[in-house]
């Protein structure tokens, strides 16, 4: 499971792991049943404390994205809620919007907004410079 936790984001941790999760399952990317990492693994992975995955596998597992089953682990639900994708797109738009607002206000032009769009849309990890 790849998941990328931006540290420097005004985005707590928490609700970054909770949205990429849940994007997996309702894109199907993470198929019902599909088993996840432990609470214990997935948080080394991320370098993240174990009580935010727990909080993170609770919350999904109540608004019935996740199964936590004793003993064996935490898997994809059976049928993850279809209206979590709707609001998840909502949710991204929203938070898209701001992000769009605040280049604009650090100065940065809509021309120089797209390219930096393309470079992370080509998973281009060199920064774009705003003078160029």
């Amino acid at each position: 499971m790849f998941l990328r936790i931006e540290k420097g984001s005004a985005v707590p941790i928490s609700r970054q792991i909770s949205s990429q999760i849940t994007a997996l399952c309702l894109s199907e990317q993470l198929q019902p049943g599909d088993k996840l990492p432990s609470v214990r693994e997935l948080a080394r992975e991320l370098t993240v404390n174990q009580n935010t995955i727990l909080r993170v596998y609770e919350k999904l597992t109540a608004e019935g994205i996740l199964d936590k089953r004793h003993g064996a682990g935490t898997f994809v639900a059976d049928s993850p809620p279809l209206r979590q994708l709707k609001e998840q797109r909502e949710l991204f738009f929203d938070e898209w919007q701001q992000l769009v607002r605040q280049g604009l206000s650090l100065g940065l032009t809509k021309a120089e907004l797209k390219k930096m769009l393309s470079a992370a849309l080509a998973n281009d990890d060199t920064p774009v410079s705003s003078s160029s």
